[in-house]
């Protein structure tokens, strides 16, 4: 099955184009226009098609990290995920011992570990 048709014909329309254009500079003229002309059909063709979705609203909201430690970098990791959407949603995946904390709005501006108890990092910006 194939995936992201809509990207894929856009991304191909573009080099095609500038490949054309390429062409068509160096001298090769016949060749560059057929590639150019077919560019520009495949970009029409990729702005033309609707975008598919991979996930459904629901999975989407519910969606959450996976509880999995990280790999030490000479200090404790850690993850953040705030939603764009309203109700915002922040995720925090503590590296040390992999547990996923959820809380409702904005990113906390310090935060420390419920599971662990390790402090993970504390906003400098006021």
């Amino acid at each position: 099955m194939v995936r992201n048709v809509r990207e894929n014909l856009i991304l191909s329309g573009m080099i095609c184009i500038a490949f054309g254009a390429f062409l068509s500079v160096g001298g090769v003229l016949s060749m560059g226009a057929v590639i150019g002309v077919s560019g520009v059909l495949l970009f029409l063709a990729g702005m033309s098609t609707a975008s598919q979705r991979t996930m459904s609203e629901e999975d989407i909201v519910a969606w959450t990290p996976s509880a999995e430690q990280l790999p030490d970098a000479n200090r404790i990791m850690y993850r953040v995920d705030v939603t764009i959407d309203e109700p915002k949603k922040t995720t925090i995946l503590c590296g040390s011992c992999g547990a996923v904390t959820e809380l409702d709005g904005d990113r906390p501006t310090s935060f420390t570990c419920p599971a662990c108890n390790t402090f993970l990092y504390e906003d400098e910006e006021e």
